[in-house]
């Protein structure tokens, strides 16, 4: 048995003075507030956000619809969830009027009054949209409505994209930490 290191990096942001300017939302795509009866809908989305993504590898729940419905039910029962900072995206093709969950974020507050952002996954081809930005705001205008200002998360190094994505949004890197992982030869 192996062990890998992956390098993430803690970002957090201040609400204080977050711009909550109102962005309109792409043709098809609907932004639904966390309901219990949306949960499988949330594991779907996150399933297959990252099923073929190097974060799979490092949160092994991530990699299958099992393990995603298993991840969304422990944190939608989490002391600390809230609700408000949980949204799912869905996008309707007007053409062949099929709908699809297509981006997922949960908030969880902490012990120490800070928001913690868990995985934000937008599927490959709705990517590049404006999605996981919008996403990102509903989930911050979520904590802020919770009273907490204070909110943070975590990345692997190696996604560039979302950390670019963090970084516009104005949060900033505050720490490295490192996912150990245990791999079978």
């Amino acid at each position: 048995m192996g062990v890998v290191y992956f390098k993430r990096y803690r970002m957090k942001i201040d609400l204080k003075n977050f711009d909550f300017e109102v962005f309109q939302i792409p043709s098809g795509y609907r932004f639904h507030p966390w309901q219990s009866r949306l949960l499988y809908a949330h594991a779907d989305a996150k399933s297959r956000s990252f099923r073929h993504e190097l974060d799979a590898n490092v949160f092994p729940s991530l990699a299958d619809q099992d393990g995603c419905v298993k991840l969304m039910n422990e944190i939608s029962h989490r002391q600390g969830f809230v609700p408000q900072a949980t949204w799912l995206a869905t996008f309707c093709d007007s053409d062949t009027g099929i709908r699809e969950n297509c981006a997922t974020v949960q908030g969880i507050a902490t012990q120490e009054d800070e928001g913690a952002i868990q995985n934000i996954g937008v599927t490959h081809s709705h990517r590049g949209k404006g999605v996981g930005s919008l996403l990102v705001r509903h989930c911050l205008r979520g904590f802020q409505q919770a009273e907490i200002n204070n909110v943070f998360l975590e990345v692997t190094a190696q996604n560039t994209g979302a950390i670019r994505l963090y970084q516009r949004l104005g949060f900033e890197v505050v720490s490295t930490v490192y996912k150990i992982v245990e791999i079978m030869d």
